[in-house]
């Protein structure tokens, strides 16, 4: 196996997967990715005072001190969404005051028994919310009313902070249901066939690309996103509802993303990639404009990961499509990518962004699911 991912240069020999083989049946069968080694079958209910808080992706974590009816204090610590997708929801770590008390129900880890999955809480003030609770949310910047359609160029205006409108849970706690937009959790949308987050091609695996797909590891901290590093600019773009910036000039266009804080740069005035250009993973980007239609050729990558099970060869092609509309300000990514030594066909995909509530921030990522708790200092 080992020769395997030495062809392809890749340093580690197990990857992040992320479950996509059912996505392309459409985003109406959108379930929850993943709820770890948490047992939803076995709740709890706890009562203590936060000790602190870790407001990070790709999960936030709040700790607290819970005495037990033996007036023992024991330790405990209870997941969260991400940070980012918890500040586009409103939440902020002011909340979780040092000292103050807190109530949690949520499931318990089926491997550290003072670990929990938060489904709901009640702060000390009184004010509750649940896991995909919606608080006050204010439009701070993007005002779309603001916004000029065209650059003095005459193209249309891409600049500006965009996100995937937030996918939230059905049931508003988190443990059941499907992951649906938020506008549809609230009654007010619908899910556009074909045009949301998370929609991918299957792809048929040349037997190298089988192999590779198959020592896919989605616990290893081989993986990129386990180790908060950077995937893909197609895995990136949207995954887990990071906010994006984009800078658009005359001769080029600048992607700067949420996750990682990456910079790709997409060159306008250019028709070849330069000699000696080290590949990255991000690749060498060209674009040029069709009509409204920001279109992109990516290539020059390094060996790793697409996205979900599929790897990348240094063979890898990608070529997006970008394209706003300036009457509801979406921004429209389509993407089709080649890679004859993974896979014999395509992999595409498409996925719709809006103005974020937020202005962009690079994410604070460190990966604790896995962390020793038992062993750590919990305070």
């Amino acid at each position: 196996m080992m020769v395997l991912f030495l062809r392809l240069g890749l340093v580690t020999p197990r990857f992040l997967l992320v479950i996509f083989t059912f996505l392309a049946m459409g985003p109406q069968t959108f379930a929850h990715h993943g709820f770890g080694t948490f047992d939803l079958n076995s709740t709890v209910n706890l009562t203590g005072k936060i000790t602190k808080v870790d407001f990070i992706n790709p999960h936030a974590w709040v700790y607290l001190e819970v005495e037990d009816e033996n007036g023992k204090i024991i330790p405990w610590r209870c997941e969260m969404r991400a940070a980012t997708v918890l500040k586009r929801s409103g939440w902020s770590k002011s909340l979780f005051v040092k000292g103050d008390s807190i109530n949690i129900s949520g499931a318990r880890d089926t491997r550290d028994p003072q670990t929990c999955y938060l489904s709901s809480v009640q702060f000390s003030n009184g004010n509750s919310t649940d896991r995909y609770g919606q608080l006050n949310i204010t439009m701070t910047q993007n005002n779309a009313f603001e916004r000029q359609k065209r650059l003095s160029n005459g193209k249309p205006n891409l600049a500006g902070d965009w996100a995937q409108e937030q996918y939230v849970m059905e049931e508003a706690n988190g443990l059941s249901g499907r992951l649906v937009p938020l506008s549809v959790a609230q009654g007010i949308g619908e899910i556009k066939e074909n045009k949301s987050p998370w929609v991918a091609s299957h792809v048929n695996f040349t037997s190298l690309g089988l192999e590779l797909s198959k020592a896919n590891n989605p616990r290893s901290f081989d993986a990129p996103r386990m180790r908060c590093e950077f995937t893909s600019i197609i895995f990136d773009w949207d995954f887990d509802g990071p906010i994006n910036q984009i800078v658009q000039t005359e001769h080029r266009v600048i992607i700067r993303y949420g996750r990682h804080g990456v910079t790709r740069i997409i060159h306008l005035d250019q028709t070849d990639i330069p000699m000696n250009i080290e590949p990255t993973r991000t690749g060498y980007s060209l674009g040029h404009w069709e009509g409204d239609t920001l279109v992109v050729n990516s290539t020059n990558f390094l060996p790793g990961i697409l996205s979900g099970n599929v790897a990348n060869s240094s063979a890898l092609e990608v070529i997006e499509r970008f394209s706003v509309n300036t009457n509801e300000w979406t921004l429209l990514r389509e993407y089709k990518a080649k890679d004859p030594e993974i896979y014999s066909d395509f992999y595409t995909g498409s996925s719709i962004l809006k103005l974020a509530e937020l202005p962009y921030e690079v994410d604070e990522c460190t990966d604790l699911t896995n962390e020793d708790f038992s062993n750590q200092d919990r305070n």
